[in-house]
């Protein structure tokens, strides 16, 4: 049975990404989606789990480079162990995480599952990215983040659900603004430039299932940094961004992947 707030009718990303990885937290409909774009890109279970990867890797970073303690991860998903929060709180256990989605799936499992250290905290809040100051004006994130010290703002696999018109160049920008001198931006975000006619054919897919998903160019998502300062090795391919293995096949995913500071 749905919750409350689910159509089980309409398919939702999130649960898309379940689905790819291995989760039971999907509809018929979700799934349905998810395997018509895996007919178009086989390999796109391996490029969700190379999402989680970069995650991981980018929150320890972070935690132990660049001494963030506080992370806004917007568009959640699912969640998926291990969670930001417990990578992070495994180097620092007093870091704090606010994350935010808007599917009352993901709120389910955010109550019972992102369970913060004793020293740290873990939020969740249901809002869309589409509305940032709604987002960075709830009282969670406020009472849970410090926004006059750094914060590792995450979205990840986020903004290929906005079309060119919502202008989601301005909403990045919005929430941009609002961090403070040395926060950190990490972003995902899907390509055609590696396959264009294969990542055509998903996203043509999901535009027959309803849903919005763009695929942009290594341009266009450079653009979400702004002036911030690209931390090495820059914007690459996801798998490529500070990988653990040294036989990467960097091109095999088909997302940019790039972390920046604010100056």
């Amino acid at each position: 049975m749905a919750p409350p707030g689910v159509n089980p009718n309409i398919p939702h990303s999130a649960r898309i990404y379940d689905y790819w990885l291995g989760g039971k937290d999907n509809f018929a409909v979700d799934r349905a989606v998810a395997e018509a774009m895996l007919k178009a890109i086989p390999g796109m279970r391996a490029m969700a789990a190379e999402n989680r990867k970069f995650v991981h890797r980018a929150a320890r970073d972070l935690v132990s480079g660049e001494g963030i303690r506080q992370f806004l991860d917007i568009g959640t998903g699912i969640p998926t162990r291990p969670n930001l929060h417990e990578i992070a709180q495994r180097i620092a256990p007093e870091t704090r995480v606010v994350y935010v989605d808007n599917d009352p799936i993901v709120l389910v499992h955010a109550r019972a599952l992102m369970i913060s250290s004793e020293q740290g905290r873990s939020e969740y809040i249901s809002a869309d990215i589409r509305h940032p100051e709604q987002i960075l004006e709830q009282p969670v994130l406020q009472e849970t983040l410090d926004l006059t010290r750094p914060v590792g703002l995450t979205l990840i696999a986020i903004l290929m659900l906005l079309a060119d018109e919502d202008d989601p160049w301005d909403l990045v920008g919005r929430l941009r603004d609002a961090m403070p001198s040395g926060s950190i931006l990490a972003i995902t975000h899907p390509t055609a430039d590696f396959s264009p006619e294969a990542v055509g054919r998903a996203v043509a897919a999901a535009t027959d299932a309803g849903m919005t998903l763009v695929a942009r160019t290594k341009e266009a998502v450079a653009r979400f940094f702004g002036d911030w300062e690209m931390l090495e090795p820059g914007l690459v391919p996801v798998s490529a961004w500070r990988p653990d293995a040294t036989d990467v096949e960097p091109e095999t995913a088909y997302y940019w992947a790039g972390v920046a500071r604010k100056p």
